[in-house]
């Protein structure tokens, strides 16, 4: 767990896998690509704890993410999915398919 509950942002865009290459994330940052709870992010060193809400402007689409758990590495992308969770995606665990 990173120290204090507190991690860089754009390490935890690399570690969730939003970004490729933490220069990548970086450049994400300073190019206002990222907000942080409605904020605009233009700092890849700023701080990101768990309960944050990032709005990340990547790939001609907006993803709204959650933090739920800060990373020490980067690992699979299952783990990373783990990190966060989508807010922009619907729940559809409880749909079912008519017949």
């Amino acid at each position: 767990m990173p120290a204090a509950g507190r991690q860089r942002l754009d390490k935890w865009l690399w570690c969730a896998r939003i970004a490729r290459t933490r220069e990548m994330a970086a450049a994400l940052v300073e190019a206002g690509h990222v907000r942080i709870n409605r904020n605009k992010a233009l700092k890849p060193g700023h701080d990101v704890v768990i309960g944050d809400v990032l709005t990340v402007a990547v790939h001609q689409r907006v993803r709204i993410l959650k933090v739920l758990v800060l990373a020490e590495r980067r690992g699979a992308a299952t783990a990373a999915a783990g990190l966060y969770e989508d807010a922009a995606m619907p729940n559809l665990d409880g749909l079912q398919a008519k017949k």
